[in-house]
């Protein structure tokens, strides 16, 4: 049964009114003072916080003071990414460990060492004793992110030496990780579907021989059926979501409380609570989202006319959630390309095209053809503008038959890989607790004694 605040709505409504009133910074006075909100510069670039080995986005550059557009490189470890895909795609072979063999350790691997790796993870997915009937059963949840967090969380009461932050430990505990958190997600995804769906739960044996795009089809299809093809293509998916530089928000997060010197668990929790959000990870449903506004206000979603007219109504905030965002366009470094993004819509047109999910797959291309002109036209803006990795990513979960409720959650087991190199790169080399400064904007005031004060409103 759900808990009940005792706090009343209009004892809430008093006390919004008061915090309202009692913060009453203005957008004009980051200018002012020159503070760059968000940590961006005027340009929308991220404020310079750190140095790393571990990744390189890049979207442009820079000549003469100007930001010049480029067509967008995702780098790992000095290796593009278009090269390790191209690499497994020609061997025909899964990519996503040795994507995190080479976020964590800086190199490829060998065969050999890629095949250990492997065993390490197959012997690890394994929970703790009772930990899914006390950690996961008793306390569903309606989003799996906060269930990911909670477990993560927990999983500190079962480390034998969860607060110790060397290498060595840390290591340990990031692998145990990287293969816990599929099968954590896999429980929790079945504990809501029969709490809240009132529908069945399955619960399948882990096989060791699967590798993690397989244990995740594996454990989320009923009859434990699917194709190579279809392995493979979830597997692209993690490659690329694996890993996008120290500056987005999640990594910034684990990076920041790394430096803090808090343990491993506590660390990667608060990625996945900063991942959840839909100006970061979330924003791949968001997409879903906007696209079931196309679908339910269009007679033709493949009709351009029509799509346009729907757009503008997204940027002038009359259709959609209001936000007058188009999800899934635009990205903070990328302009002319994210090379994620024409990874993901080359697949999704391959096996999109010829079946029921091609008319989607025409409104995503639209979408992204026709946006940046009527932005420009509706909001004077001149920015290039392209299509993000979340554009085409919740079409190709929906291909491969993955619940909305698992698009996030998927993001996150991808990025944890990530997530641990850099947090393996902050203790290394890392020597100062992350500390930037606030300028303070609250007037100096007398103390008042308490029966001496006056209020308008009263609880």
């Amino acid at each position: 049964m759900a808990y009940i605040s005792p706090i009343k709505n209009d004892a809430l409504t008093i006390l919004c009114r008061e915090l309202e009133k009692n913060n009453p910074i203005k957008i004009s006075d980051y200018e002012k003072y020159g503070v760059k909100r968000g940590l961006r510069n005027p340009d929308g670039t991220g404020v310079m916080a750190g140095l790393t080995g571990v990744c390189s986005v890049e979207g442009y550059y820079i000549s003469d003071g100007e930001r010049v557009p480029k067509e967008g490189r995702l780098i790992f470890r000095g290796v593009d990414i278009n090269d390790i895909v191209n690499g497994c795609v020609s061997e025909n072979r899964f990519g996503f460990e040795e994507v995190a063999w080479l976020l964590m350790f800086g190199r490829l691997p060998t065969q050999a060492q890629l095949d250990r790796f492997c065993d390490v993870l197959a012997e690890s997915r394994e929970l703790p004793d009772d930990f899914i009937e006390d950690m996961i059963m008793k306390a569903p949840s309606k989003d799996i992110m906060n269930k990911l967090a909670r477990s993560v969380l927990a999983l500190y009461s079962y480390d034998e030496n969860p607060d110790d932050t060397s290498p060595e430990n840390v290591l340990r505990q990031s692998i145990q990780l990287l293969a816990q958190l599929p099968t954590i997600m896999a429980y929790a995804y079945q504990v809501k579907r029969r709490t809240f769906y009132k529908k069945s739960m399955y619960l399948h044996p882990i096989k060791p021989e699967h590798r993690t795009a397989e244990c995740i089809l594996n454990s989320l299809r009923s009859d434990k059926k699917f194709t190579d093809e279809e392995a493979k293509l979830l597997d692209l998916c993690l490659m690329l979501h694996a890993e996008h530089g120290g500056g987005n928000n999640s990594t910034f997060t684990v990076r920041s409380t790394t430096s803090a010197g808090t343990d491993t668990y506590s660390s990667i929790a608060a990625g996945i609570g900063a991942l959840k959000g839909p100006k970061h990870g979330g924003a791949n449903i968001k997409v879903t989202n906007m696209l079931n506004s196309f679908i339910d206000n269009l007679e033709d979603i493949t009709d351009e006319d029509q799509v346009a007219d729907h757009i503008a109504k997204l940027i002038r905030r009359e259709a959609g959630d209001k936000s007058g965002l188009v999800y899934g366009m635009g990205h903070a470094v990328y302009t002319n390309s994210d090379p994620r993004a024409v990874l993901l819509k080359k697949n999704a047109k391959q096996h999109a095209v010829g079946t029921e999910f091609e008319p989607e797959f025409r409104l995503l291309e639209l979408i992204e053809k026709l946006t940046p002109e009527i932005f420009e036209k509706v909001k004077g803006s001149k920015k290039v503008m392209c299509a993000n990795v979340d554009l085409y990513s919740g079409l190709i979960y929906k291909m491969l038959g993955i619940p909305q409720d698992l698009f996030t959650p998927l993001f996150t087991i991808a990025r944890l890989a990530g997530w641990t190199a850099h947090r393996m790169e902050e203790l290394i080399t890392g020597s100062r607790i992350m500390r930037p400064a606030y300028k303070s904007m609250a007037k100096n005031t007398l103390y008042v004694p308490i029966d001496e004060r006056t209020s308008k409103n009263i609880l």
